[in-house]
Parts: structure tokens; sequence; C-alpha cells
């Protein structure tokens, strides 16, 4: 169809919208670095999950094709020509910031730069730091080859022999090395640890002629499955961690030339095809540059320093849950603080004689998780405390295997979930004895993790209601997540996978047939990704039927917008900025009091829609419902970051035209979350004010009437 996109090839777009910000000079010089090393990052995520997961399907269908009509080998194919098509942007974008640095200070320098003296000491730094730590091995016919890790860079050394190919490979770093090696300038005069070991690596290999040598990196298939073996499943998921470790390599990324004999038997070695083989002329791992950032504070290199604020939604006078029982509560991160309002709400009811019970969903957390400690101190408390957390949430199984350990320790009820499908909710639900006999409860719906660091860097959102229906459908969700079942019917909430995708699909049929009856339909939702085929099918067919629909999508979007007789009246946006968009948003109708608006954890991807546990709930208060519309249209008029997909399913940013106003939808809404603080904080000033006027007035009066009495 000429409307669908490739799902990889739409995740490599997006990763070219992130690296194109690595090239935005209205991003301070220091952030722009960050951006090529969150662009590297993404591609390593990318060859590890979405390249093994096609790896996979070659060896179990290789004649299988997705929704765009392509096999898993020609999807391979046009992934790696667009990979290969991205490469030059990416090392543009690192030698012309490099070269800007210079200006600051910064230099990084290589052998040929390096001062005599520096040479010296780079030497001596060799033979003492680094060569009696690290071991370089000959491999041959007759030895076997190493492993080498995921990630890890080595240096490779063709070997000249007069019996055939020899390679030698030497680990860079170890545990007490450094990878930043500073030679001056308060370590922003710098040269990195692999091109010293590149530089000297014939000392490793003493009476051998080295005819090349390259930096290598291998990236590894990361796409685990769960066996179906009747053993502890957190036991399971530990030997699938380190399982992951020694998968097969989809990825192997060299600099410099290389002979090509021993890059095809390094390959061989491997088990990999030279097709698989990426040339860099830039650093193969540069998350060092986070430490450049950390070198200079100079403001002008760095983005204006912004904290959450308190919402304005929540008082210090009262407790959350009893504000939350006089109305419904709308956050909004990381313009507003996670640690004022959410992690309250935990801690008060973790001390809270009143409340009972405590039922959450984990599936992301902090280092230092408060979410945690809260969880525990609640569970010592005598608190019913139930915790259904995610061990299979990518690249956190580590993290969230211990954190279950933790909690059960402390007494909480833990649970994993149901089987092959994970539970990617962010719910909670406490229930607390109320005055009388009756019992309150608070639930919590959210779009993003329970996570205090990446509630800073993340927008997202959370729902906190008393509303008795949503909790009734909470305790379900609770109830099926113990049992290993799915919610089949709710009140209010929708629950994937059964009772959230059926739902979404009637109410954008709701809008096609006030379309088709004259009336003005209307679809809006902001996701990270849609790939969803019935989904897409449906905005299709409500594209034909004059239905007007706004998507903002950050990542992969596999509908291409403006397709005449198809998606005409259907309009794509991605935003990437400062902070990383991961609020979902779904609205069906034009305002008013029919228009239904949800929040809620779940993409318009078929993993979330019918194979996850996830759940979205109704914004029902008018001010909140209002308060949505008004983001979203910020959002839609955004005209810094936002970029617009044209009907070839190309990007082109968002215009801003001479005399139009700039609108960086994140900058405003930061400015709106200190805006709407100080205007609370000068109303309660004014009260205060008023309240003692009046106070002085009553006493006055008091003493008034207390001197007639007397006369």
């Amino acid at each position: 169809m000429e409307y669908l996109e490739n799902r990889e090839l739409s995740l490599l777009k997006f990763n070219r919208r992130v690296i194109e910000e690595a090239l935005c000079t209205d991003n301070p010089l220091l952030e722009r670095i960050s951006f090529s090393a969150i662009y590297q990052s993404n591609m390593d995520e990318f060859f590890m999950v979405r390249v093994g997961s096609l790896t996979d399907k070659i060896k179990e269908n290789k004649k299988k094709k997705d929704k765009t009509g392509l096999t898993p080998s020609q999807q391979l194919d046009a992934v790696f020509t667009a990979v290969r098509r991205l490469q030059p942007i990416a090392e543009d974008a690192y030698r012309k910031n490099m070269e800007e640095l210079k200006k600051y200070g910064f230099e990084h320098v290589n052998f040929e730069t390096a001062t005599p003296e520096e040479f010296s000491f780079l030497e001596l730094y060799f033979k003492r730091e680094l060569k009696p730590f690290i071991s370089g091995l000959v491999i041959n016919d007759a030895l076997p080859f190493p492993f080498l890790k995921n990630k890890e860079l080595y240096v490779a050394v063709n070997i000249c022999t007069k019996k055939g190919i020899s390679v030698g490979i030497i680990p860079v770093g170890h545990e007490h090395s450094e990878r930043l090696i500073s030679l001056g300038n308060n370590g922003k005069r710098f040269i990195l640890e692999e091109e010293v070991v590149l530089h000297f690596a014939h000392l490793m290999f003493k009476g051998c002629k080295i005819q090349d040598r390259a930096i290598i990196r291998v990236t590894r298939n990361a796409d685990i499955q769960v066996s179906s073996k009747n053993t502890d499943f957190r036991e399971r998921m530990e030997e699938l961690v380190y399982k992951r470790t020694r998968l097969s390599a989809v990825r192997l990324e060299i600099t410099n030339e290389f002979s090509r004999d021993a890059l095809d038997y390094i390959c061989k070695k491997l088990k990999i095809k030279n097709v698989r083989v990426f040339n860099s002329h830039i650093p193969l791992d540069l998350s060092y540059f986070y430490q450049l950032q950390e070198l200079d504070t100079s403001p002008e290199l760095h983005f204006p320093v912004r904290t959450p604020r308190k919402s304005a939604m929540i008082t210090d006078s009262r407790s959350v849950f009893s504000q939350v029982k006089s109305k419904d509560i709308l956050l909004s991160y990381p313009f507003e603080s996670m640690t004022s309002s959410f992690i309250r709400l935990l801690e008060e009811s973790a001390v809270d004689s009143k409340v009972t019970s405590i039922k959450i969903t984990l599936y992301r957390l902090a280092r230092n998780s408060k979410v945690i400690s809260a969880l525990c101190t609640a569970a010592e408390n005598g608190k019913d405390v139930l915790v259904m957390i995610e061990l299979r949430a990518r690249f956190d199984e580590e993290n969230n295997i211990e954190w279950s350990k933790i909690l059960q320790k402390a007494g909480v009820t833990v649970i994993y979930g149901p089987k092959e499908y994970k539970a990617h909710s962010k719910l909670l639900l406490i229930t607390r004895k109320s005055t009388g006999g009756h019992v309150d409860y608070v639930t919590q719906i959210g779009t993003g993790n329970y996570n205090e660091k990446t509630s800073a860097i993340y927008t997202d959102m959370m729902l906190l209601t008393a509303d008795r229906d949503i909790a009734q459908d909470a305790e379900a969700v609770f109830t099926a997540l113990r049992n290993g079942t799915f919610v089949e019917k709710t009140n209010k909430l929708l629950v994937s996978p059964l009772a959230l995708r059926p739902q979404v699909l009637d109410m954008m049929d709701e809008q096609i047939s006030i379309a088709k009856n004259g009336g003005t339909g209307y679809i809006g939702a902001k996701v990270n990704s849609l790939n969803d085929k019935a989904i897409i099918d449906k905005l299709v067919e409500a594209s034909q039927a004059g239905v007007k629909i706004e998507l903002i999508v950050r990542g992969v979007c596999c509908i291409i917008a403006g397709v005449p007789e198809y998606t005409e009246n259907i309009s794509v946006r991605s935003i990437v900025g400062r902070f990383l968009e991961h609020s979902r948003i779904f609205i069906f109708g034009v305002e008013g009091k029919e228009q239904k608006i949800y929040i809620g954890s779940a993409d318009y991807m078929s993993r979330n829609t019918i194979r996850r546990v996830e759940v979205a709930a109704p914004i029902e208060d008018e001010r909140l419902k209002k308060r949505i519309r008004e983001m979203f249209n910020i959002l839609m008029k955004d005209n810094v970051k936002a970029r617009i997909m044209l009907s070839d399913g190309t990007y082109i940013h968002a215009e801003c035209n001479e005399g139009d106003e700039k609108i960086n939808s994140q900058e405003y809404f930061y400015d709106e979350a200190y805006r709407r603080l100080d205007e609370k904080i000068k109303k309660q000033e004014r009260m205060s004010v008023l309240r003692e006027k009046k106070a002085e007035k009553s006493g006055k009066k008091s003493g008034k009437t207390l001197k007639a009495k007397k006369k």
C-alpha cells in the first residue's frame, strides 16, 4: 500500500531527526554533542533489537512478509542501505561540533597533533597503566577466536605471516582505566584510551610484523525470548540476561582501512556477512561526550537550567490523598515535580494508619528509587502491598530482578504478570478507610514510568482520581494480573489486550459516522509509535470519510500522511527536542461535552494494543480536558522542534514564517508551569493579606465592644 511505511525504515527516519539535532545551531554546543551520543545509543539498540529480530525471522520463516510486502531479508537490505546513508550525517555532526569546541579549549588530540612531550607521556602511560592489565591474543585457524563482548572496544591487528592469515585482538580498557586520558587544560585536551592502545599495539606482539590495525566493536542480538519451562520465573530471567551477553553478532563496526582478507577472516569467525560491516571515521563509542559536557559549565554551552516546579494543583497544607478526593489532579512532567506530587502521595500513604493497601505496576525505576523505599516502608508498617514488577522490561531485567528481591524481603507481595504478555501499564491503587467505616480510593494512571530520573527529562502525564468506577476497574486489573488472566470489560478504563483496541476503534467509528452525516469528525493522538494495522486501516477509513485527523508521533509511524484518496485528511508531525516526548493522548471528537480524551501507557502499536497489559484513563473533569486540549494545540503549533511528514514519507521542519511567533512547545510548557505556580503563590499571598486585614478589623470591633461594655 502506498500509504504504508516499513517499521524499521520509519525508526531510522526518527534517528535521522535525532542526529539532525546535533547539527542544529539553535542548540547550545555541548547539548549538540549529546544528541550525537543519543543517536549512537539509539542505533545500538536498533541493531540489538530490530536487526536482531529480523535476523531471527529469517531463520524462522524467511518468506513471511511485513505489512509493506517486504521479506525479512529485503527489510535488512533496505535497513543496511539506510544506515550507510546516515553515517556521513553523524560524521559531519561530529567533525563540525568538535571543531567548534576548539574555541572553548576542547581538543581531541591524535598522535599527529600530540606534542613530543605528550607522545612520551602516552608511551609511558601505555607501558605502565595499560599494557600490564590487558593482553593481546593471536588468532589463526589453529587457535580459537575469543568472544568479543557486546559494544566493547577492541583493537584488531593484521599480522603478516608466511603460513596464512593471523589476527591479533586486544581488549581496550580494564577495571581501573579511564577512557578519557587528559593531556591538559583540565581534561579539555584529551585522547581516547583506544587510540593509545591502537598506536602502541605492536608492543603487544613483539617479533610480529603488523600490516594493518583498527578499532572494532561488535553489536550482538538482544532479542531474547522467555522459555515456558516450569521453573521459577525470576530464575529463568536471570538465565536469559546472561544468555543475552552470548548471543550472535549482528553488526561489526570498524575504523581505519583494514586488510580485506583479515577483515573477511574476522567476519568468518563472528559468523556475519560483510554487508553487516560498517566503517566509521569517528570514535565508535561516543558516550564520553557526556563527560565532556561536565568539563565546562559556561551557560552559552548548555540549555538554560530548568527545574521541575511544584504542581499548582497541589497544596502543602493537606495530604495529597485528601486533595485528590476533592478533585481530579493532572500532572505533567518534566514541567511539574514528581517528588512533590506522586512520590509525596506514596510516602504519605506508607505511614498513614488508615491506608490499608497499595497496589502498583512497575516497569522501569530509578537507580535509588524513592518509589521502592516508600513501598517497603508501607509493607513494614503492616499494609497490604502488591507489586506487579515486569522482569522482562528490556535492558532493565537485571535491575527489576534485584528490586523484586528487595521488595520481597520487606514483606511486599510480588507478582510478575501473565505469561507471554508484558505488563507495561502505569497503574496505582491506594485504598484507605475513611470515617464512618467507608472506604476511599485514589487511582493513578500515567503515561510514563515511576522513575524520578526520567521524569525530569521525559514528557509524561499522570491522572490522580478518586473516581470509584475507575478504582473498581483498577482493582479488576490487579486481580487479573494476580491470576494471569485479562480484563474483558471495564466501567471507564481502557485495558489491553482485550478492552482497549476495540474501544478505540469504536470511538473512531463514531467520528466516521458523524462525518458521514454531515458533521465535523475529529481524531487526535499523541503517541510514541504507530504501527497497529487495524488502527491504521481505521484511520484511513476515517480520512476517506472526511474526518480531520491530527497525529503527533515521535518515532515509528507506519502510516504516510497526505496520500491522495487515502490519507489526505491526516497530518503527522514529530517533535524532537530537549526532552524526550513520551506522553500518550487520545482525543475523539471536536471540543465540547461529547469530546472524549484519554491518557495512558499504550502506543498505537500492536505490541501495546493486543500483546501487552496497558491502561488508559478518561479525562472527565472539564478543567483538565481544557488543559490537555490546550497542550495538544500548542504541540500542533510548535514551529521550532516539530517536523512535518510529507506525502512521500519524508519529514521537513515546521515553518516559522517572518513575523510568526516562535513556539517551542517544551519551553512553552515549562514557562506555563512557572507561571501557574507563581499565580498560585500570589493568590495565596493576597488571601493571606485579606485574612490578616479581616482579623485586624475583627480585633478592632471586639475592642470597641469591650470598651462599650465597660462603660
